[in-house]
């Protein structure tokens, strides 16, 4: 059985203020209707595939959860990394589930944050590869490049397999222009795409040669797995000691068993801003736009709105990005400085680095309104039939109006009904609980007001969610 591994623990830093720590772009939609996580389980429709194994951070389960419940793709596991350790370990830990699973089993490896323009080429390119992977043979997806990119490492393929496919003679690192420009005129260099088509066993076996420590303490860490609601949690322990290294450091590079597929399938990695202004659809000036824009004797530039309205005028090249508490403006040319700001901004602590105004929260999502020395003002979204935890804060109390939908709350020994229009007030260290009983999301409008408003001031006694 083929089975689709996504792979979904990037941060995505290149992307700020888009993307960040909290909710990186493989959950973003970035051109798209759905999600990137979203784009890549569905464009999988045309293949005869076993439900996807999706291996994410700890911190982003929820996320990835909820946006597969959206699409109607259940996974037949959710595994989480407590911390990355890079796509080697993340694919093993793939392997060792699905050959519990199917001992024959295939893996479509694929990143949740790739852009692919032609999906009928992919699943053809897809199709190609299936005889030589189950054959034993570590298939990579090799892009047919379409310029001398110096931004993405190249692969160099070899002679025709007996497969179809052609053999994995090099890996080389990201060339300077002049190099870039004779790969592209050898024809037989191509992007690496960082896709993979191969037998989990055969993965696994390679592993054992090249790496054994990593294999050993993946394994280990699968043995001592935990289910957590519709989780799977490999040991931490063993999972932190493995070493950190990609596919390609650790595999690929050391094995004889390597083929690659051409690809010509209008791929990118959206890994900078002008990607997505090269992917995007062009207006006559050659601007791609998003969201509430309006512009004036602007050419070629990306300019996106998340909040508000954004106008140019008299600029050319540019990348602006507006978003409810950040605005970048840079070069078109010169976006990859974008992760040296994000760089600086954890340096000084700042939360624009690393989180939204709007955080999302398993059971919805809440929006900083207002604040000040003293009081918050927040909006929260509670989905229908979801329940916050049971808690209570030290150091705030709280104002609950509800604007949309019913609320259910517990206050103390009190359980009662809210609807639009009314309101409670939960007292400085009440045990309090709000939870949604109807079918439509429930908005209300929470005023805090206090000596400390930190997220961190919560003391939880039940929780659905496990936290």
């Amino acid at each position: 059985m083929l089975v689709p591994v996504i792979l979904s623990g990037g941060v995505g830093s290149r992307l700020w203020p888009v993307s960040r720590q909290g909710r990186p772009k493989q959950f973003l939609p970035l051109g798209a209707d759905g999600s990137m996580l979203q784009e890549t389980s569905q464009r999988l429709a045309g293949l005869q595939t076993a439900p996807p194994i999706v291996v994410c951070n700890e911190a982003h389960r929820f996320l990835v959860a909820e946006q597969l419940r959206e699409i109607a793709t259940p996974a037949s596991a959710l595994i989480l990394e407590p911390a990355g350790r890079n796509t080697a370990p993340a694919i093993a830990l793939a392997a060792i589930h699905a050959v519990q699973e199917d001992p024959d089993a295939t893996l479509l490896v694929l990143p949740a944050d790739h852009h692919i323009g032609n999906p009928s080429a992919f699943l053809t390119a897809v199709q190609q590869g299936l005889q030589g992977a189950e054959e034993g043979q570590l298939v990579t997806f090799g892009v047919v490049p379409s310029a001398p990119e110096t931004g993405y490492g190249y692969i160099r393929g070899g002679k025709k397999l007996s497969t179809g496919i052609f053999e994995l003679a090099e890996f080389v690192e990201k060339p300077d222009a002049d190099t870039a420009g004779k790969y592209l005129k050898a024809g037989n260099f191509y992007w690496n795409s960082g896709m993979f088509l191969l037998g989990a066993q055969s993965y696994l076996d390679a592993l054992f040669q090249h790496q054994p420590e990593m294999h050993r303490l993946c394994s280990a860490a699968m043995d001592g797995a935990t289910r957590d609601l519709d989780f799977l949690r490999p040991d931490a322990d063993l999972f932190l000691a493995c070493p950190s290294d990609s596919i390609d450091y650790a595999v690929m590079e050391h094995t004889d068993r390597g083929g690659i597929v051409p690809l010509d399938c209008g791929w990118s990695d959206i890994g900078a801003w002008s990607a997505l202004w090269e992917v995007g659809s062009a207006d006559t000036a050659g601007n791609v736009v998003q969201g509430d824009v309006l512009t004036h004797e602007t050419t070629n530039s990306y300019v996106r709105s998340e909040s508000r309205l954004v106008t140019t005028t008299g600029v050319n090249n540019l990348v602006v990005v507006e978003t409810a508490d950040a605005v970048l403006v840079a070069d078109r040319n010169n976006v990859q400085g974008v992760k040296e700001i994000v760089s600086a901004l954890k340096t000084a602590d700042r939360t624009e680095a690393t989180v939204h105004q709007r955080v999302f929260r398993p059971w919805g999502s809440y929006e900083s309104l207002a604040a000040d020395a003293g009081f918050q003002v927040k909006r929260i979204i509670v989905q229908p039939g979801q329940t916050l935890s049971l808690q209570k804060h030290f150091h705030r109390a709280e104002h609950w109006i509800v604007v949309k939908g019913t609320a259910e709350v517990t206050r103390g020994e009190e359980v009662f009904s809210l609807t639009e229009d009314q309101s409670t007030y939960i007292p400085l260290g009440t045990v309090h609980r709000l939870a949604n009983p109807g079918k439509i999301p429930l908005e209300l409008i929470e005023v805090q007001s206090g000596s400390y408003l930190g997220e961190d001031d919560i003391v939880r006694f039940e929780d659905v969610y496990g936290r």
